[in-house]
Formats: C-alpha cells, structure tokens, sequence
C-alpha cells in the first residue's frame, strides 16, 4: 500500500525571503497580503514559486500592524477590520487573477486567528469579512474552536489546522509566542508531534497530557528560523510512518 498524502501548509510571504528552499517540500501556501506582511511584489513571487511546485496557494490576512507582524490584539472597529480584510484579499485576488492561480484557501494570521478561535463576535466579523469567498474557498480553522462550529453553521467549507510546530495547552489553545516553550524548532520533535496528531487524533500538550484533537492540515511556520530544517528531515522521515506532503 502506498503512502498516504497529508496537507503541510507554510506561512510565507513575510519577509523572511526563505520561500525557495520551502516550497519544493510543501502542499499549501498561506501568503501575506498586506496586513501584517507582504505586497504585490511579495505576493506575486510566493503565487509564482506556488504553481512551480504544485503548491496550493492560500491567501493570510491579518490584523493591519505591521509593527507587531499581526501577533497583537488589536482594539479595531469592525467595520475597519473588515474593510482592512477585503482590501487585502483584493489584493491578493488581483495578483491570483493576473497569474492564473486559483485561490485554494483562506488562513488568517496570529493574533486575528487566535481571537475569532475562542470571540464569537470576531469570528463573525471576520466571516463576514470574507463572505464573498465562502462558495470557492476553504477556510483553515483551528479544531473545536469558536470559528470551526460558527463556519460550520454558516455551510463555509472548511479544513481543520493543527501546528506541527507549535506546542499547545491543554485547552487545545498555542503556549504563548512570550513563553519558551512556545516552539517546536527540532525536526525529530516535530515529525513526532505530528504523526502522533494524524495517526491517533491526539495531541502531547506542552504538560505531557495527551488530548484529542482533529487536523486536515499541519502548519511549519516560515519565519520559524529552523523551517527549512524541520521541512527537510520531515519530508525524509515522513515515509517511514507511511506518510509523505506532496503526491
């Protein structure tokens, strides 16, 4: 029997310029678009190296700080951060249109994607925000979260995330960035932080518990700085539990 395909997504498009080492290695994308990170250059290159490598291109909005590359709650109107919202992925559409890429998914950032997991009120801003996408478009949400059941109502089409970099709590929420253990930045830690995730729908949270938890996808963030290391012994290893990211 073959090996079976599992979704690794990356965030990129940030800056960090790391974004032709990733790709070769990834199935998903997940580009900044101008709230936290990224323009039209950085937009067009991430969408360009995405149909070189078969990769599904994923738009990343945020809150609009870039001073705080999105990891900050922001007290914002919601008809600013919705407006803010629509504007980057208009953005991002303009480039997709103008290079023939098909949008695949949407995946907010940081700090707006912590807070519309657990505030109702955000998560229906920000599903309002993007109601213009919700017949063609995936929207990547965390399992069990505020934004996961309210999508669900609302018959968005969706695919649950978990960080494969990442540690969580027990509440299923990520240890603060502000926290050392926060990062799993050790290949070997996180293949096996992950197979354990796809294999038996559970999580080792950061105190040792193990706690269900559901993922279609599995995200290696691209500002992590051992990305490319992590992407490379995974992609190697991943064989050996059956699994592998691209077909």
């Amino acid at each position: 029997m073959g090996n079976k395909i599992i979704d690794i997504n990356c965030d990129v498009g940030e800056g960090i310029g790391n974004e032709a080492d990733l790709f070769p290695m990834i199935s998903s994308c997940n580009i900044a678009c101008g709230g936290h990170a990224g323009a039209k250059e950085s937009i067009s290159q991430s969408i360009e190296l995405a149909l070189k490598f078969n990769v599904r291109v994923g738009a990343h909005p945020s809150y609009p700080d870039r001073e705080n590359f999105g990891r900050v709650s922001m007290n914002i109107s919601d008809a600013d951060l919705i407006e803010s919202i629509r504007n980057q992925l208009k953005l991002f559409m303009t480039e997709c249109n103008e290079m023939g890429a098909t949008l695949h998914h949407i995946k907010p950032h940081g700090a707006l994607y912590n807070d519309i997991a657990k505030n109702e009120h955000l998560a229906n801003v920000f599903l309002s925000a993007i109601l213009p996408y919700k017949d063609n478009v995936i929207l990547y949400v965390p399992y069990g979260s505020v934004i996961e059941s309210l999508a669900k109502a609302n018959d968005f089409n969706i695919m649950k995330e978990a960080f494969a970099d990442r540690n969580y709590n027990n509440d299923l929420s990520l240890v603060s960035r502000k926290q050392d253990q926060a990062l799993i930045s050790n290949g070997e830690e996180v293949l096996e932080h992950l197979v354990l995730m796809y294999k038996e729908n559970q999580v080792r949270t950061v105190t040792g518990k193990k706690i269900p938890i559901q993922a279609d996808t599995f995200c290696i963030h691209g500002d992590t700085p051992s990305a490319f290391q992590i992407l490379t012994y995974i992609t190697k290893h991943l064989p050996e539990h059956n699994l592998q990211a691209k077909p």
